[in-house]
């Protein structure tokens, strides 16, 4: 079914309209909104469908500044965080995090680098004891679940996602060097240069502009869908059909699930998962990480956006078992996530959502949706509308893209 489709396309940039309205005719879309930069300017900003992921015939439509949760695309907010203490002399990615954080050195971590939380290397991504939501909204609790957890394998010799506990690594780092949360800071020092609408703990005067999420059904793949996995998939289903492996205590660090609608979730600081952002929040955010924005600020140097996008991690992903790529908190062009080209790095959220830059184009992407999918990575909606996005910028048409 069609939908009205709101907002405009820069001249060239006409495949992303295109394509954004296609994932409302094929791919099962029920709202969302895209928003792409390019060298500071915006190019593109589309908003379709209804604000609430079940919305019925006359349910409050999307609008423009209508936000989402963005679940693991928040972690690409978090990990500037780090890096930006880093550029300013303020932290110093090769030492011991225990040099910070002194209780992080217990059960074997105490040779554990800031580096090695940054790309997945910490060896910490599940805990033996899960933290209930309301404990996992405790920072204290949090800090100190992972401080004296046992480390899966000697940090910093392999990765593997650390789905939930991404939260309380960064979060207490943040807190242990600056004394502030990282909620605040992300809000003072990110999204406010920025102009960004975005928020790790949303302000109770934001929630009127927050939509409901769900879960959507993925449609039939015509023609074929390309799955990009370096194992069988049987290996995939298994290791999150098992309660017993390191895929589902991962994604269970937090047990059970969070109510991803409940205000208090929302209002909580998790900068592994419940970020809130609008398409353009997320954009204007990545886009102010390779340049300026609308003549304005730029929060990364160069130095740092290398930084971002070197390779530290890469193959055979022990949490999520495809092989996955991470540069220093972001994930990086590969089969697990393929983004614009190689030398972009980015975040997606389980399930739907995606941010990224691209230094050589010059392109910042946001993508923000209210249905999300089981997948983690690789979401057909937000695929196609970077396809388009390639082709505006080469001046081709897109391939045919599955549905």
């Amino acid at each position: 079914m069609g939908v009205d489709v709101h907002g405009a396309v820069a001249e060239g940039f006409e495949p992303v309209g295109e394509a954004f309205a296609e994932n409302f005719a094929s791919r099962g879309e029920r709202g969302a909104a895209v928003a792409v930069y390019r060298h500071g300017r915006k190019v593109a900003d589309l908003w379709a469908g209804t604000k609430d992921f079940d919305g019925v015939p006359g349910s409050a439509p999307w609008e423009r500044g209508t936000a989402q949760i963005v679940r693991s695309a928040t972690k690409g907010v978090a990990a500037a965080v780090l890096l930006l203490l880093h550029q300013r002399g303020e932290l110093d990615l090769d030492a011991p995090v225990g040099t910070y954080w002194p209780e992080y050195k217990a059960a074997g971590k105490e040779h554990t680098l800031v580096r090695d939380l940054l790309a997945h290397r910490a060896g910490v991504p599940a805990l033996d004891r899960p933290l209930t939501p309301e404990q996992a909204a405790d920072p204290v609790l949090g800090a100190e679940a992972v401080a004296a957890q046992a480390p899966a394998w000697e940090p910093g010799t392999d990765h593997g996602y650390h789905a939930q506990t991404y939260s309380w690594l960064t979060g207490e780092l943040v807190r242990r060097v600056t004394g502030r949360p990282i909620g605040e800071w992300i809000a003072r020092e990110i999204a406010g240069p920025a102009g960004a609408d975005l928020w790790v703990g949303l302000p109770a005067d934001e929630t009127g502009r927050v939509g409901r999420v769900g879960p959507v059904d993925a449609p039939a793949p015509a023609g074929g869908l390309r799955t990009l996995r370096t194992r069988p998939k049987r290996a995939v289903a298994e290791a999150y059909a098992d309660p017993d492996s390191l895929t589902r205590r991962a994604f269970a660090a937090i047990t059970p699930l969070p109510e991803e609608n409940d205000p208090a979730y929302r209002a909580a600081v998790l900068p592994a998962s419940n970020g809130i952002a609008t398409a353009d929040g997320l954009a204007r955010f990545y886009a102010s990480l390779i340049g300026e924005v609308d003549g304005g600020t730029r929060l990364f140097t160069p130095a740092t956006a290398e930084l971002a996008r070197t390779e530290h991690s890469a193959g055979p992903d022990r949490v999520l078992v495809v092989g996955t790529r991470f540069g220093l908190g972001y994930m990086l062009h590969g089969a697990a996530s393929p983004l614009l080209a190689p030398g972009s790095f980015g975040h997606p959220g389980r399930g739907g959502s995606l941010g990224f830059a691209d230094p050589e184009s010059g392109i910042a992407f946001g993508y923000v949706t209210n249905g999300f999918r089981s997948g983690v990575t690789a979401d057909p909606r937000a695929q196609a509308l970077v396809r388009a996005v390639a082709a505006a910028i080469s001046g081709r048409r897109p391939a045919s893209a599955e549905a």
